[in-house]
């Protein structure tokens, strides 16, 4: 009797663990060997973490373990960190041995990417993982501390965003509802705290309609946020960043949320890439590799104008699916279906009980965006854990 197929999925993020799931669900059993590969044993919400990371939500309830999520007995969970990709040997190159596999799903997230600004990656801070927003949490906390001890360093309290887009706005949303408590607590004038919002761009938020950026930002702007549109970030020290046409910011704390790359794995493993991301098929296969499928932020899919869709979490979800689905076919040798993506909406919190969201034709804004950013958020935890995660999770979601 002929061995299982080996499916292999790299990565536990949206598009991994989704793409994971369809596999356990839709596979019979001993049709196929599956192995989730990931360097944590957890899975974390990526659109959470600016909660954690501005400290009004704690970064354990941003996460789930993969072995709450999957049957160990349908989906084997190694943890372990991938090097490479060997496409001519069929195997996955792993901190810990080589992984043979049959069809590979790549899932690898993506990581910060600086376009080559100096110090950034020297003295910028990313909203990039649990252990990242752990610390940034610690540092704004310690830089209160720090100024307590000399009131005349006011540059402690002054906090610089790179990046105007929902990473960084929904970062900022929860920064001022933070610093009111910071400046109670250390006995601090909240009228010291300084809060810059750097954007290259002409305008925040891109993809949302101009009203409802209009109010994100002017809600921002009463609650003592700076904009500073159209102005590139040039540089970046250890005393602050360099901004424009020369001025400099002086900050203690400058978050970097200008910008996502995909995988360096899949550079080092020869992929012809477009800043980590390889431009896949209608079948979200790499080009010359029928068994290689690549997903979420490590991959560009084209719409039918032939421009790429922003890398998202419901576009890495639908591929996680749409994946799991072609893998399958073609394992049982039959025909898979090209990817079609089904924009639902976006929405961008603010802050407890205020967000902005379009669905369709509709646009909302203030508590009724927030509470569809609550929906959102629980559709999610109810479709990869059920109604006991839905429960465990909700209220930091909420």
């Amino acid at each position: 009797m002929a061995e299982p197929k080996k499916i292999v999925v790299l990565g536990g993020g949206y598009a991994g663990i989704t793409a994971a799931l369809k596999l356990q669900k839709q596979l019979a059993r001993g049709e196929a060997d599956v192995t989730l590969v990931n360097k944590h044993d957890y899975h974390y919400f990526t659109t959470q973490l600016h909660k954690p990371a501005a400290g009004t939500g704690s970064p354990d309830h941003a996460r789930v373990g993969i072995r709450d999520i999957l049957n160990p007995r349908r989906v084997a969970v190694l943890k372990r960190t991938v090097e490479k990709i060997d496409p001519a040997g069929k195997k996955v190159l792993t901190d810990e041995g080589d992984i043979p596999y049959d069809v590979l799903i790549v899932a690898l997230g993506g990581e910060p990417e600086t376009f080559g600004i100096p110090g950034l990656t020297e003295h910028a801070l990313f909203i990039r993982s649990l252990s990242s927003v752990r610390y940034i949490r610690e540092h704004i906390k310690y830089q209160f501390a720090l100024f307590k001890q000399d009131e005349d360093r006011t540059e402690r309290l002054t906090f610089v965003v790179g990046g105007a887009g929902l990473t960084g706005i929904e970062f900022v949303g929860e920064l001022v509802n933070r610093i009111p408590e910071l400046c109670r607590y250390h006995d601090v004038d909240p009228a010291l705290v300084n809060i810059f919002v750097v954007e290259a761009a002409p305008a925040a938020l891109p993809g949302f309609d101009a009203d409802l950026v209009d109010y994100a930002v002017d809600l921002l702007r009463r609650k003592g946020v700076v904009f500073k549109l159209g102005i590139p970030v040039k540089k970046c020290t250890s005393e602050g960043v360099e901004i424009g046409d020369g001025e400099f910011i002086r900050a203690g704390t400058v978050i970097w949320a200008g910008g996502v790359r995909g995988s360096r794995v899949l550079e080092a493993s020869g992929f012809e890439t477009t800043r980590g991301r390889v431009v896949v098929n209608p079948y979200l296969q790499a080009p010359g590799h029928g068994e290689i499928f690549v997903i979420g932020d490590s991959s560009i899919v084209l719409n039918d104008q032939g421009k790429p869709y922003p890398p998202s979490a419901q576009i890495a979800i639908q591929q996680g699916e749409a994946a799991a689905r072609n893998a399958i076919a073609l394992l049982r040798g039959r025909e898979m279906a090209p990817f079609k993506y089904f924009y639902r909406g976006t929405v961008a919190s603010l802050g407890k009980g205020e967000a902005i969201g379009s669905v369709g034709k509709y646009k909302v804004k203030g508590a009724k965006a927030a509470i569809l950013k609550k929906i959102v958020d629980g559709r999610y935890l109810f479709k990869i854990g059920g109604v006991r995660l839905l429960i465990r999770k909700m209220a930091f979601f909420s």
